[in-house]
């Protein structure tokens, strides 16, 4: 956990400060990966029950959960509370982003218009094992229902070492309206979704976020013929965190401690004016972590942090686009010196007494966000993510007698004579009508 100096450090030095950890090897996944999804396709839920046995080290009876059918499950009311806050936060945010249709006409007689359409069948997958994720389910189920989601598949896998689905994860679910629950996780759920079995059907698009091997599994997925589409990469959790001397170090070091949690391979960076500063975090972290209760994962996790001490905003910048965070926070006493020129981050937390973990679970935002450097060109999740737009377009005979001839020209230019004589043979009758 050494410091790296911005300004004198040479390009390797700062590449290497701002490379993610890997765990598995790309060969590994791609063996790995290919050969669950193989199973799958030739044994379909035989392979599902095989993979979790497996993995999960749970030999189940049934891939699927009646929620209808079942009681439901005891948890107190403070419980139910919270989740009910979070998802009305949850719930009013994403309400504000469905789109609007748009119609323009772009010159006499030529109208254009973009509609938008719920995509039909989505798979969702909620991280249920070392951490069961009950805010995953929130984030996804809700913005999908706002969209008008007809069919939504939510897979999450059993808790280890029993057949059970978290009770928390069973009440929101049905509170939630889902029907029926798979009860199946890691890449072998992605590949369920992606090619269905008698029991869990076929998607046209995933979303979720997971381990290493649930990121690699949907990025194998999208990438075959007529395969789903999927949200984004969205791996292992990662956080940066920027700040000055108004900030508290122990409030730093229980952010980054926030993320480290997570899995052994999250990452955290600190980026600081401060040399001061950043031992006294360091100091905190050694403090705070004897108090956690994934203490290990968290140790495990912190020994990839990356402290940087900078001189300028504009080296804060720098730093800031070129690693594009999964989440920013920046405690700073002038953020806006900074965030004015944030390109690259898939969510960020302003000042002080905003703490990473809001967005995690409550303020509204939504917590699926690209990682592992995908924010320089993905969006976090939204209420459009579970939609697709469509465009249309409306001549009337005006419009094609005004616009005809420059298609007739453009079409010429690119040697494509079938495309004029469709706008040539309308043209022709409309002068024909004419005559007579």
């Amino acid at each position: 956990m050494e410091i790296l100096n911005w300004s004198s450090a040479i390009a390797d030095e700062k590449s290497k400060a701002l490379t993610r950890p890997e765990g598995v090897s790309a060969e590994d996944f791609h063996t790995t990966i290919s050969s669950i999804f193989n199973a799958v396709v030739s044994k379909g839920d035989k392979a599902l029950l095989d993979l979790t046995d497996r993995f999960d080290k749970v030999k189940l009876d049934a891939l699927s959960l009646n929620l209808m059918d079942l009681d439901t499950p005891s948890i107190t009311k403070v419980d139910k509370e919270a989740i009910q806050q979070a998802a009305k936060n949850i719930r009013v945010f994403h309400q504000a982003q469905l789109p609007k249709p748009i119609k323009v006409e772009t010159m006499v007689g030529v109208f254009c218009e973009k509609q938008w359409r719920a995509i039909e069948t989505v798979g969702l997958y909620i991280p249920g094992g070392s951490a069961p994720l009950i805010s995953t389910l929130l984030m996804l189920v809700i913005p999908a229902q706002i969209a008008g989601v007809k069919k939504i598949v939510l897979c999450t896998p059993p808790q280890k070492g029993n057949d059970t689905i978290n009770p928390h994860i069973l009440w929101t679910a049905k509170w939630l309206g889902i029907e029926t629950i798979y009860t199946v996780g890691g890449a072998q759920a992605i590949a369920a979704m992606t090619f269905g079995t008698d029991t869990v059907p076929k998607v046209a698009k995933i979303f979720g976020p997971g381990n290493v091997w649930v990121t690699a599994a949907k990025r194998y997925a999208s990438c075959l013929t007529q395969g789903p589409a999927i949200d984004m990469p969205a791996g292992p959790s990662e956080v940066m965190v920027v700040a000055d001397l108004s900030a508290n170090p122990a409030i730093i070091a229980a952010d980054l401690l926030g993320q480290a949690e997570h899995d052994i391979l999250s990452q955290t960076v600190l980026v600081s004016f401060s040399e001061y500063l950043i031992n006294e975090v360091k100091t905190e972290v050694a403090t705070q972590l004897k108090t956690l209760s994934r203490v290990d994962i968290a140790r495990a996790a912190m020994e990839n942090a990356v402290f940087i001490l900078v001189d300028t905003y504009a080296e804060a910048v720098d730093v800031i686009n070129q690693y594009a965070p999964e989440h920013l926070i920046i405690n700073m006493n002038n953020p806006d010196n900074i965030l004015q020129d944030v390109n690259n981050a898939g969510s960020i937390f302003v000042g002080p007494f905003t703490p990473e973990s809001v967005g995690d679970y409550a303020s509204g935002t939504n917590h699926v966000l690209p990682t592992g450097g995908f924010a320089r060109n993905y969006s976090g999740l939204g209420t459009t993510s579970f939609m697709k737009s469509m465009t249309l377009q409306t001549l009337t005979q005006e419009g094609l007698q005004t616009l005809g001839k420059t298609v007739e020209h453009l079409a010429g230019l690119e040697g494509l004579g079938a495309h004029a004589q469709a706008v040539t043979k309308r043209l022709d009758l409309l002068k024909a009508e004419k005559r007579s």
